[in-house]
């Protein structure tokens, strides 16, 4: 597995892809909902395994936080490291520029997962695209 930061269309490409068959076709979050307007702003990051994309996420800067979203796995690429390794390297990304304010929104599911990588619950639960989530923070 290799993770890294998009450098190309193509890249970009396949983000999108891991991020519709994972938020859209899984979970039925709305398309308009799932790519926004934060897009351009946003530093993006994918993984390949065996030259196919099988993860994928982004981080913005927002209100002094570096901000972790859209972290995705597909299903054949979960139980095996694929999200800790793209949280690794969206962690380092933030330590090489300077940013120690990590913050993200959580599905609730997901929490024991950011709990095991160190983030904490700061938030009542909320809903966001119909599912719930709480807001979790971590200093690194």
């Amino acid at each position: 597995m290799t993770v890294k930061i998009v450098e190309n269309q193509k890249e970009l490409e396949d983000a999108y892809s891991v991020r519709k068959t994972v938020f859209v076709e899984e979970q039925a979050v709305p398309l308009e909902e799932e790519i926004d307007a934060y897009e351009d702003e946003a530093k993006h990051f994918i993984m390949y395994h065996d030259g196919s994309p099988v993860g994928a996420g982004r981080f913005r800067l927002v209100d002094g936080y570096g901000k972790v979203e859209r972290i995705c796995v597909l299903k054949e690429a979960r139980k095996i490291g694929a999200g800790r390794a793209i949280m690794d390297s969206i962690e380092n990304f933030a330590r090489e520029n300077d940013i120690h304010k990590l913050k993200l929104n959580a599905q609730t599911h997901a929490i024991p997962f950011y709990a095991g990588l160190g983030y904490e619950v700061v938030s009542e639960e909320f809903m966001d695209a119909g599912i719930p989530h709480q807001t979790m923070v971590k200093k690194i």
